[in-house]
């Protein structure tokens, strides 16, 4: 059986990803089916037994998988490994003495169990002495409320989890009020009443990126660029060097690099490295996302027989969080590089095919499953491939990442 899945990130304090939150849904006939969304979630997660390899999804971070009550009941999380799982209780559950004796087991055997969306009802009582992390929804309760209920929670030891923070005000807010972890879209949104100073490696880096973009690549012009920082020489061959892509030969200098891997391959390597440079100071989640919409729109723009070159697909995912990581408006960002008119328009949020891929890799990032229904069935593409090529996504950036720090 073929397992869908989307992955939303939890952060710490320092805005480093601490763990995934994992979707998941079961076929395209009932990706969208009439029962609960989380027992759904459970029930493929059952059926799987995550036969495509967790850790292909999360790298090494925790993973958050929701369980409905007849799982926990019959103990399938115990078939998962307890350091790299946080098993959440969904708020819809009955709680009964079934249920309650389900939980103490599992946490007996060193899981560490969370209620997701905790609205401080008395029903939750008698789960408590089990749960060691606590979930709140900042959209559905006030924040006032909230306030109430932390000190009591902190003095249990009980972590808590701010969920759909959409603002780095409201990370700061809930940070200041004793939250340990944080869920939503404040990292990708820019303050863009500030601007980050281009130091000249910078500045080095963005016009590395604009070489990379041209149609045709100048490795005259990109030489030039890297001799006036040797650190970049390095930088550029551990990339390409990525063990994922060149497993028998080591690529010992630029021109090696064009004949061996093309220069396709190439100048993805040069946008990621130019990239991965101007996001130092920023979350690291940024530029994972950032890699994960790279390859996700090259490989739907591929499935759609899109062959530009340079890969506008790819490009336009990885650059697609660059405002946030500049801390400036995208506009102003794209007036410096030479990017195709096609992949500045997508940015910009104008409609055409590649804003379109673009979309489709947001909504899997928020577990949107009905836009990812209605991409398949406008471009007459199967829900099983948008998936598959998902996962394939995740896996190549997890890749990347792993190997950026074997090497750094």
């Amino acid at each position: 059986m073929f397992a869908y899945v989307a992955r939303q990130p939890i952060f710490n304090v320092a805005r480093e990803t601490y763990a995934y939150e994992i979707l998941f849904r079961n076929s395209e006939q009932n990706c969208f089916p009439d029962i609960s969304p989380d027992e759904a979630t459970s029930r493929i997660l059952t059926a799987t037994h995550l036969s495509f390899g967790l850790e292909e999804i999360t790298g090494d971070k925790l993973a958050y998988i929701n369980f409905h009550r007849d799982t926990l009941i019959n103990h399938f999380p115990t078939s998962l490994d307890p350091t790299k799982v946080v098993i959440e209780i969904v708020e819809t559950v009955e709680v009964d003495d079934a249920l309650v004796n389900a939980c103490k087991h599992i946490c007996s055997l060193g899981y560490s169990l969370a209620l997701d969306d905790y609205n401080a009802d008395k029903k939750w009582q008698a789960l408590m002495p089990f749960i060691s992390i606590i979930k709140f929804d900042v959209r559905e309760m006030k924040q006032e409320r909230i306030s109430e209920l932390v000190p009591e929670l902190k003095r249990s030891n009980i972590r808590l989890v701010a969920e759909k923070v959409e603002t780095y005000e409201e990370f700061k807010r809930f940070r200041d009020m004793g939250f340990d972890y944080f869920q939503g879209y404040f990292l990708a949104r820019p303050e863009i009443f500030r601007h980050r100073q281009l130091q000249a490696s910078k500045l080095a880096m963005l016009e590395l990126l604009t070489a990379s973009a041209e149609m045709e690549l100048d490795f005259d012009k990109v030489e030039g660029i890297i001799e006036r920082d040797t650190s970049l020489t390095y930088l550029l061959l551990r990339f390409i060097n990525n063990p994922l892509f060149n497993k028998r030969n080591r690529i010992t200098s630029l021109r090696h690099a064009l004949n061996y891997m093309g220069e396709v391959e190439v100048k993805k390597f040069i946008a990621l490295l130019a990239l991965s440079n101007l996001s130092e100071g920023q979350p690291d989640e940024l530029l994972q996302m950032s890699q994960v919409r790279a390859k996700y729109c090259e490989l739907i723009s591929l499935a759609l027989r899109e062959h530009d070159n340079p890969p506008t697909g790819f490009l336009t995912g990885l650059l697609s969080l660059l405002d946030a990581m500049m801390e400036q408006p995208m506009e102003d960002l794209l007036e410096k590089i030479p990017v195709d008119e096609k992949v500045k328009a997508a940015l910009c949020g104008e409609q055409n095919l590649l804003k379109d891929c673009l979309q489709l890799v947001t909504f899997f990032e928020a577990a949107h499953w009905v836009g990812i229904k209605s991409f398949a069935l406008k471009y007459n593409l199967k829900q099983k491939l948008l998936h598959r090529y998902y996962i394939e996504s995740l896996k190549w950036a997890c890749a990347m990442h792993a190997s950026a720090r074997s090497k750094s």
